[in-house]
C-alpha cells in the first residue's frame, strides 16, 4: 500500500474513532465514565490510616446535611486528593441516590472501598461518623450545654457556608455530567420534579426516571456505540483491591435479609415482644434479648427505607420512637435540634435517640447499636449492588442510562441549592454575604476546612455584635 493509501486509512480510523468514542451525537457526547475511572493518582492504593484521616477531617467540618456533604467529599476527593475523576464521582453518586440509605454516607463508604478495600471503607465509615455519634451520645448523657445562643449563631454561619460549598458542588460537576444537550433537559426536568412535588421519594423518582430516559435516548439516537471500557482491575465493582467479589456481594444482601426480617421474627416468636414495639407493654418487658430486637427492627427499618437524605427519616424515627413512648416528644425535638448543629451525617441522630430510649440497652451501648442498625440496610445493599456495576455499565444502553441518572442528580442537586439549602442558610443579607465570600474563597481553591473555620468565626462575630446571620 502507497504512502498515501496508508494515511487515508489512518485518517479513516481515526474519524470512526471519533464517532464511537464520543464525537458529535445528537445531544449526547459520550466522555469519561464508570466507577472504574481514576484520577490521576490511580483511587486504589492507599492505605486505610491514609482514608481515615481524610473522612475524620471531614467528619469534624462536614456542615450543612447531605447535600452539602457531597460537596466537601468532592472538594476533598476530587478535586484536591484526585482520587477519582468527576465522571466516576457522579456515577457513584448517582447510584447511592437511587438506593434507599444514606446517600452521603454510602458515597464515602464507595470512596473508601475504591481508595484502600474493605478496610478502607470500614475506615471511611468511622472517620465521618465517629465525631458527630461522639457528640450526640455526650449531649444524650446530660450534656445540655451544648445548646445556647452562640452555638445557634455558630450554625448559622457554617449553614451559610454550606450553601457556598453546595454551589460549588455543582458548578464543578457541571462539565462532566452536563455533557450534551440531552443531558441538560434531564437535568431541568429533574429540576422541575423535584420542585413541584415535594416527596422524599421526588429524588429518586428524578433519577430513575433520568436513566430511563438516557437509556430511550441511546435506543433512539445511538444505536451502535460500543461498550464503554472498563479499567482491568475494575472500580468499585469486582475484583481488584477496590473491588467487592461476587460471593462478597451475595454475603451482603443475604445479611440485609436477616438485618430487615430477623427482628421481626424474633419479636413474633417471643411472648410480649410485638407489645414493646407497639408501645403497649410495660417498661420491665423492654430490656433484654425484646428490646434489642426491638431497638435493631425500629432503626434498621428507618434506615432501610428512607429516600431523598438524612432529614427524611425523621418521620420514621419519630414514629417508631416517640409514638410507642420510647422517647418524650421535647427529648426528640431537642436532639433534633442539635442535630442541626453537628457536623456528619445526619443518621448519627440515632445515636442520642438509642441511648435515651426505655427500649433496649440504653446509654452508649444503646446509641451504639442503634447508629450501626440504622446505617446496616443502606451499606448492606451498597456492597451487594457494587459486584454487578461494572460489567451492567460496559453495555451501551445500560451505560447511557447512568449518563441520564448523571444529570438528573445534577437537577436533584440544583433544586436542594435554591430550596431547602439556600432557604436555611440565606437568611439575611449578612448571611448571603458570607455565602458569597465563601464561594469565592473556594473558586479559588480554599480548602473546604478553612472556609468551615471562617463560616464558625463568622457567626461568633455576628453573635458579638449583635448581627443576625
Amino acid at each position: 500500500m502507497s504512502p498515501r493509501g496508508r494515511a487515508a486509512q489512518r485518517w479513516e480510523h481515526e474519524v470512526s474513532d471519533r464517532r464511537t468514542r464520543g464525537g458529535k451525537r445528537k445531544g449526547w457526547q459520550m466522555g469519561e465514565t464508570g466507577a472504574g475511572a481514576s484520577g490521576p493518582s490511580g483511587g486504589r492504593n492507599g492505605s486505610p490510616r491514609e482514608v481515615f484521616t481524610a473522612f475524620l477531617k471531614l467528619g469534624l467540618v462536614s456542615f450543612g446535611g447531605p447535600t452539602a456533604h457531597i460537596g466537601y467529599f468532592r472538594s476533598e476527593f476530587v478535586a484536591r486528593r484526585k482520587w477519582l475523576s468527576d465522571a466516576a464521582f457522579g456515577e457513584l453518586l448517582a447510584l447511592c441516590q437511587v438506593l434507599p440509605g444514606p446517600a452521603s454516607s454510602q458515597l464515602g463508604l464507595a470512596i473508601g472501598l475504591r481508595r484502600g478495600g474493605a478496610w478502607g471503607a470500614a475506615a471511611a465509615f468511622l472517620g465521618f461518623t465517629a465525631p458527630s455519634v461522639a457528640i450526640m451520645l455526650g449531649f444524650a448523657l446530660g450534656a445540655e450545654a451544648f445548646d445556647g445562643p452562640l452555638l445557634r449563631a455558630v450554625t448559622a454561619g457554617l449553614t451559610s457556608v454550606a450553601v457556598a460549598v453546595v454551589a460549588h458542588a455543582v458548578w464543578g460537576m457541571r462539565p462532566a455530567l452536563l455533557t450534551g444537550w440531552i443531558s441538560w433537559v434531564i437535568a431541568a426536568a429533574a429540576l422541575l420534579l423535584v420542585a413541584t412535588w415535594g416527596h422524599p421519594a421526588a429524588h429518586p423518582a428524578a433519577i430513575a426516571c433520568g436513566a430511563a430516559a438516557g437509556w430511550f435516548w441511546h435506543r433512539v439516537h445511538a444505536r451502535g456505540a460500543r461498550p464503554v471500557e472498563v479499567e482491568p482491575r475494575g472500580g468499585v465493582g469486582g475484583g481488584g483491591r477496590g473491588g467487592v467479589p461476587v460471593w462478597a456481594g451475595i454475603c451482603a444482601l443475604a445479611a440485609l435479609l436477616a438485618v430487615l426480617v430477623g427482628p421481626p421474627l424474633m419479636l413474633l416468636a417471643v411472648p410480649g415482644g410485638t407489645g414493646v414495639a407497639a408501645g403497649v407493654a410495660g417498661t420491665e418487658a423492654s430490656g433484654g434479648l425484646v428490646g434489642l430486637s426491638s431497638l435493631i427492627d425500629t432503626f434498621a427499618r428507618a434506615g432501610a427505607l428512607v429516600f431523598g437524605g438524612g432529614h427524611a427519616v425523621l418521620p420514621l424515627l419519630e414514629s417508631g420512637t416517640v409514638a410507642p413512648g420510647w422517647v418524650a416528644p421535647s427529648d426528640f425535638l431537642a436532639g433534633y435540634g442539635l442535630a442541626q448543629a453537628v457536623p456528619g451525617p445526619m443518621f448519627s441522630f440515632a445515636a442520642y435517640l438509642g441511648a435515651i430510649s426505655v427500649v433496649g440497652p440504653g446509654g452508649v451501648l444503646g446509641g451504639l447499636i442503634a447508629v450501626v442498625a440504622i446505617f446496616a440496610p443502606g451499606f448492606l445493599l451498597l456492597v451487594g449492588v457494587l459486584p454487578f456495576w461494572n460489567t451492567l455499565r460496559t453495555r451501551p444502553g445500560l451505560d447511557a442510562a447512568f449518563r441520564g441518572a448523571g444529570a438528573a442528580v445534577m437537577g436533584v442537586l440544583v433544586a436542594a441549592l435554591c430550596g431547602p439549602v439556600a432557604a436555611g442558610g440565606l437568611t439575611s443579607w449578612p448571611a448571603a454575604g458570607l455565602a458569597v465570600v465563601t464561594l469565592a474563597l473556594l473558586m479559588l481553591r480554599a480548602p473546604s476546612w478553612a472556609v468551615v473555620l471562617l463560616g464558625a468565626g463568622a457567626g461568633i462575630g455576628a453573635f458579638a455584635l449583635g448581627v443576625s446571620l
